[in-house]
Order: C-alpha cells, then structure tokens, then sequence
C-alpha cells in the first residue's frame, strides 16, 4: 500500500519528512516563493503563520474552484438549451 502525500513513513530521517512537506506543498499548487516563506517558518510560535499561508492558499484555490464551476454551469445551460431544441 502506498503511502500518503506529505506523511512520513515510519523510521524514516527527519529530513525526508522535510521533503515529503515540500512535496505536498508542491502537489497542493503553491508557489516556490510559498514554500520558500513556508519552510522559513521553523520556530514553534510561526505556527500561526505557517496555518495563514496554508489557509490563504486553501482559499485562493476554492475562489477558482467556483469560478471554474460556474463556468461549468454556463456551459450545462447551454447544452441544455440544446438538447430541448
């Protein structure tokens, strides 16, 4: 079974679980300036704002999710129209 993005197997060294938190990073879409600010963060009261970058790009990705959805029901309007004909 594979493992999941951005968790760490057990016994492995901490400097992959560094990775496989660049990797996730990456895989969510962020952008190399993001996780350069990110992985800066390593003190345990950056937390917070390591959780409002993580936060903000959650929303900024959503905000496109509607949008592109919206797109979506456009088109479905259309086809819609189409197929009544």
């Amino acid at each position: 079974m594979g493992r999941r993005a951005g968790k760490p197997e057990r016994g492995h060294p901490p400097w992959e679980y560094g990775y496989s938190i660049v990797q996730n990073l990456k895989d969510a879409g962020c952008t190399d300036e993001m996780i350069e600010e990110f992985t800066a963060l390593q003190d345990p009261g950056e937390k917070e704002q390591q959780l409002r970058l993580l936060f903000g790009h959650r929303k900024q990705l959503l905000d496109e999710l509607h949008r592109e959805q919206k797109r979506i029901d456009c088109l479905d309007y259309l086809i819609y129209q189409l197929e009544k004909r």
